[in-house]
């Protein structure tokens, strides 16, 4: 494709559905007619000419369609203004959340708020070097649950369809995590706040955490790399810290500039691969 409209050998390809065009030009295409009329018209014009059998159906659904709706009463103006705008926000929303999300956003709400409570409760909290905070613990991995969550194959009734839509590559994976960090950071940020543990003791291993699941999630799929890290954090972090009752290295200031370190990385491995997250297996 030019810089502005795509080429007609592609557009003549995609008209007649050939097999041997490549799927980066497909999904390049695709994404492209979303925005370019002329193009689109271009693409009409080439299916009636190249395959009229696809046009004659077009036709025949029409028919039966535009009786049915030219039966239908009219809406006034003002109630079609206001019907139209739920359908409106449900689809801004739809680009950031899914249906799906919101139970398990809202179940790791409740567990941070729950943490909160334990460190509260306990003898001693917050930012003392051998206290074990709960927030602090949970902080890395919540938000990593929330982004498997969102791109989960059994959890979401239309993976299928959104996994091969021409824009479910880094933008949408991007689109989601930012709507689970938009939840999930600021009640870690008052529960840190409340606890006493500092700012970036929390945030940096939360986000470093977050950009490692996207960048092995270009690799092996975005829940597997999730279920990886999470367990990993489990064994070698969260459970040596609960038995010995002291905030390991990892999670003092100590361990600062390493977390700010993974995240630069993590950072320029998604970026550096941003084109594998355009297809189905990133999306596992």
């Amino acid at each position: 494709m030019s810089a502005e409209h795509a080429s007609a050998r592609i557009v003549a390809a995609y008209a007649r559905g050939d097999e041997d065009v490549a799927a980066d030009e497909l999904w390049a295409l695709e994404a492209h007619l979303e925005a370019c009329r002329t193009c689109r018209d271009r693409l009409a014009a080439a299916v009636a000419e190249q395959a009229p059998a696809v046009m004659v159906l077009v036709d025949t659904v029409w028919s039966g369609l535009e009786a049915e709706l030219s039966a239908a009463p009219a809406v006034p103006q003002a109630r079609r203004r206001w019907a139209g705008r739920p359908a409106r926000l449900s689809r801004q929303l739809s680009r950031w959340l899914t249906p799906t999300m919101v139970p398990w956003l809202a179940m790791m709400t409740t567990v941070t708020l729950l943490a909160l409570v334990l460190d509260l409760a306990g003898p001693g909290t917050g930012t003392a070097a051998g206290e074990v905070s709960l927030v602090l613990l949970l902080a890395p991995v919540l938000p990593v649950l929330g982004v498997a969550a969102s791109w989960s194959r059994g959890l979401d009734p239309a993976y299928e369809l959104t996994a091969s839509a021409p824009r479910a590559g880094l933008p949408l994976v991007l689109r989601r995590t930012a709507a689970v960090l938009a939840v999930l950071v600021p009640v870690l940020f008052v529960a840190g706040w409340a606890t006493g543990v500092m700012l970036a003791q929390w945030l940096l291993p939360c986000l470093a955490f977050t950009s490692a699941t996207l960048a092995l999630g270009g690799v092996v799929g975005v829940t597997r790399a999730a279920a990886t890290l999470v367990a990993v954090w489990a064994a070698v972090i969260a459970a040596p810290t609960l038995v010995a009752g002291r905030a390991a290295v990892a999670l003092q200031s100590a361990g600062l500039p390493a977390w700010g370190l993974a995240l630069a990385l993590g950072t320029a491995v998604v970026i550096a691969r941003r084109g594998a997250y355009s297809v189905l297996g990133a999306h596992r």
